[in-house]
């Protein structure tokens, strides 16, 4: 486990995550499905999308003040599941 992975989700999200390793950090996504969920969030003002030109060309993310205030609200909603679905939380994502 690397250093990044090992930091708590809060931590994770108060500084910019690139594509890769948010495709990492999700099992089972497709770049197709990650792509279009954080274009949606984007749009919504949740994240923005900061691009570095490179080269390599780089794509990062990070959550706006609107999307960190979320994160209370969340976190409930993962101890509700844990508490009430089959397998809730098992996996320990955020």
């Amino acid at each position: 486990m690397t250093s990044r992975e090992a930091e708590p989700c809060g931590k994770r999200a108060q500084r910019p995550v690139d594509f890769a390793e948010l495709r990492r950090a999700i099992p089972g996504i497709s770049e197709r499905m990650l792509s279009d969920r954080l274009t949606e969030l984007a749009a919504g003002g949740l994240v923005v999308r900061e691009v570095d030109e490179g080269p390599p060309r780089r794509v990062a993310y990070r959550l706006t003040d609107a999307g960190a205030a979320l994160e209370p609200a969340l976190k409930e909603l993962g101890r509700w599941a844990e508490s009430h679905l089959p397998g809730g939380g098992e996996d320990g994502a955020c």
